[in-house]
């Protein structure tokens, strides 16, 4: 199940997230992964774990697991190289073991100081305040993520944007030459963010959900916020389907046509996740759905280790 991008290419509906994932155990898990049929898999530079996925990715294809044409995978510019795209995207490319790109994405609409390619820190200046680069643009950063696609040098099927409010993303349809196929996004019941997704969809923009289960246990534990699987009316819904609550959230956000990239390293979870293919909610539970949001984020707050509200 795939969705169509705006450039043609299509993207597996759901996928595995690989944020926060121990090295050790990641090899293993990618390749039951691809097993259990997951293609689509979401990784960034500032993950610090792309070399362990490429080594995972390499074996499966290797072995004849999959072929590389199968797979989608996506990768992030982190926020210190916005001033060197071309040579970060290959700096991930190698430590991938990939020749291509199914779809690049810019993590953050923030350049900041450059510590050098693919050191996924984030300076502070002297007053503890993220060290912000204010010499370059988005539209300056986008129009080099293009140069990507249409100088030949780097095989990136699709570029897109992460974390992109209406007004970031309206701007960059406004300067973009080759229009972003994905906007990733938090986005999940407690946080559902109808005005961005409708947007964004509007205007040929597919919307990823990262952090689609909103957060879960692990956020509660590093953010100290409330999770949606809790929430008495989902555990309703998932009791009436006889699903989990995270197959029921998992599933709603599929059905509002944006593409899921849970994190697990269960195998049970994984298995679990995947079968979300193989049901659907009706519409009057897809409204019960709608009630439930809270305008809550999860994740990705910024000024707990910025200093900067990124959002404010």
């Amino acid at each position: 199940m795939a969705i169509t991008l705006n450039n043609g290419f299509t993207m597996p509906v759901i996928g595995l997230g690989v944020w926060r994932m121990e090295k050790k155990a990641l090899k293993d898990l990618i390749i039951d992964s691809i097993r259990i049929g997951f293609r689509h898999f979401d990784c960034a530079s500032d993950y610090k774990n792309e070399a362990e996925v490429g080594e995972a990715l390499s074996e499966a294809i290797e072995s004849g697991i999959v072929k590389r044409e199968d797979l989608f995978i996506t990768t992030k510019l982190w926020n210190t190289d916005h001033g060197h795209i071309l040579e970060a995207c290959k700096h991930s490319l190698k430590k991938l073991q990939l020749d291509y790109l199914d779809l690049y994405l810019v993590h953050f609409p923030v350049s900041i100081r450059h510590t050098g390619i693919g050191a996924t820190g984030s300076p502070l200046d002297e007053d503890g305040i993220l060290d912000i680069d204010t010499n370059i643009s988005l539209e300056t950063t986008w129009h080099a993520m293009e140069d990507l696609v249409s100088m030949g040098l780097v095989r990136t099927r699709s570029i897109g944007i992460s974390n992109y409010d209406i007004f970031l993303t309206r701007d960059c349809l406004a300067y973009s030459k080759i229009k972003p196929a994905v906007n990733q996004i938090e986005t999940h019941p407690y946080f559902q963010r109808e005005s961005l997704v409708s947007f964004c969809q509007k205007h040929g923009i597919c919307v990823t959900a990262h952090t689609p289960l909103g957060g879960a246990d692990a956020n509660a534990k590093r953010f100290g916020t409330v999770s949606c699987l809790d929430d008495p009316i989902l555990k309703g819904i998932a009791e009436k389907y006889k699903k989990t609550v995270a197959q029921v959230v998992l599933r709603w956000g599929i059905q509002r046509n944006t593409v899921v990239i849970p994190k697990t390293s269960k195998l049970e979870r994984l298995q679990e996740n995947f079968k979300v293919l193989e049901f659907e909610l009706a519409e009057e539970d897809m409204d019960l759905i709608k009630g439930v949001d809270k305008n809550y984020r999860t994740n990705i707050q910024p000024a707990k280790f910025w200093g900067i509200d990124l959002y404010a």
